[in-house]
């Protein structure tokens, strides 16, 4: 009988540029849940590497900042190499909780082949007014593209089943920086994997630094990406109107 040990059979990564205040607190709970933590430095300017000093983890170092998608890319190929069942990502900025873990792998456990995202639009309350519209606007063009209804495509905390990265051929340049979380959910589906919601908090500490994610320009780029795709498929009329009359 195979077993299972949730310390082993995911690994995290983290995307860290200039977390130097969070970042320290954000692994060591999250060591608590997965044996395995990758964190990637992505050219960071602030003491973010000082911070990570003594903690049984895998660091990676860009000379240069190179954008959060080449930092997940890095990331997730190292993770390969040590997680059975699946890769946990979240954001190096406290915004995602780690004592989520466990509820995202006991979705991802009882999931067929999905991926599993931590959403947080429920806490509309919670959420910048600029980021939640932001947020919904992506929605909506990444379900139609993807062809079924994604509740928040643009939560970084996730958990991607091992074999996807195997299957996936998405450009992960500084060029992509956000688009490349937005592009791997429609290329799952296109390969058969969907997405899962599990709801978690939305934090957003009234201190915490600015947020690396531009809404304008970001979406913008973001709405490019989704363009090509459905232009490529015809319009994808299909997808649109099953993301429309989809109940997740």
């Amino acid at each position: 009988m195979t077993t299972t040990n949730p310390k082993e059979d995911f690994a995290v990564v983290i995307p860290a540029f200039n977390e130097g205040a969070t970042i320290r607190d954000l692994v060591e709970r999250t060591l608590l849940y997965v044996r395995h933590v990758i964190v990637v430095d992505d050219g960071s300017s602030d003491n973010t590497v000082d911070a990570l000093d003594g903690l049984d983890i895998t660091l990676l170092r860009h000379a240069r900042n190179e954008g959060k998608a080449a930092s997940l890319w890095d990331g997730m190929q190292v993770a390969r190499t040590h997680a059975r069942l699946g890769i946990i990502t979240l954001d190096g900025d406290g915004q995602h909780r780690p004592e989520d873990i466990p509820r995202l792998i006991d979705r991802f456990r009882t999931a067929e082949n999905a991926i599993v995202i931590g959403s947080r639009l429920h806490e509309k309350e919670n959420i910048p007014r600029a980021r939640y519209n932001a947020n919904q606007f992506a929605n909506f063009w990444i379900s139609w593209a993807a062809g079924y209804r994604i509740i928040d495509s643009q939560s970084g905390f996730r958990i991607y089943p091992i074999d996807l990265l195997e299957h996936l051929k998405i450009n992960h340049q500084k060029s992509s920086c956000f688009v490349f979380e937005s592009e791997i959910l429609i290329e799952a589906a296109r390969l058969g994997i969907r997405s899962v919601p599990v709801k978690i908090p939305a934090i957003y500490a009234v201190h915490a630094r600015a947020s690396h994610f531009r809404p304008v320009l970001d979406i913008a780029l973001i709405t490019r990406m989704i363009t090509w795709k459905l232009l490529s498929r015809g319009l994808y009329l299909k997808g649109l109107i099953q993301s429309l009359h989809d109940k997740q």
